[in-house]
């Protein structure tokens, strides 16, 4: 069974995943891009090995990853939006502290629920690859999904999460480079069946 175009899929996705994050202007949409490809090399894997349960646990860890994002964004933009409606850039000086609280609260709140469900898809992530690992027998997948699982909860102190989880963004490349052209149908045959 071929592995080909998961590796070429899952090289190419974690590349262009890593670099959008460095591209002014377009970066969102080469991470997006890098992400879709990245969902096609999972699916591919889990369709040659016949393991279901590998794509749905990844697709679930994306999932939770952009809601997140998208949690995070919504506070933001919610608590900005009322401050401005209340006139909080004029009135700021006169109401001092209190003003400062509504404005700060709402997003911390929204930064808390958006590091949750990140720390929850880095988790369903780290299965997915825990899972792939010991199918193609690479570890540096399993290696990967710890990396990111301890960088989303080290996320919350924001310079060693992001650190660990660029680490571990570099090994994804690896990782799918690494995988192997084909793998026997014997193989999967004994995992599944054990």
């Amino acid at each position: 069974m071929s592995l080909t175009n998961a590796k070429t899929y899952g090289g190419t996705g974690a590349i262009l995943s890593l670099l959008g994050g460095f591209i002014p202007r377009v970066g969102s949409l080469v991470t997006l891009l890098g992400l879709v490809l990245l969902l096609f090399a999972v699916k591919e894997i889990a369709d040659e090995i016949e393991r279901e349960d590998i794509f749905r646990d990844y697709l679930v860890g994306v999932i939770l990853r952009f809601g997140a994002l998208i949690v995070l964004i919504l506070a933001l933009v919610l608590a900005i939006g009322f401050a401005v409606l209340k006139g909080a850039p004029f009135k700021g000086m006169e109401e001092g502290f209190e003003g400062m609280r509504r404005l700060i609260a709402p997003i911390l709140i929204g930064a808390l629920l958006a590091w949750i469900l990140f720390v929850l898809g880095t988790y369903y992530t780290k299965k997915s690859y825990e899972k792939i690992s010991s199918e193609v027998q690479v570890d540096t997948f399993k290696t990967v999904g710890f990396l990111y699982f301890v960088g989303g909860i080290l996320l919350i102190a924001l310079g060693i999460g992001l650190l660990v989880l660029l680490i571990g963004k570099i090994l994804e490349i690896v990782a799918y480079f690494s995988l192997p052209e084909s793998i026997k149908k014997e193989e999967v045959s004994e995992k599944v069946g054990g």
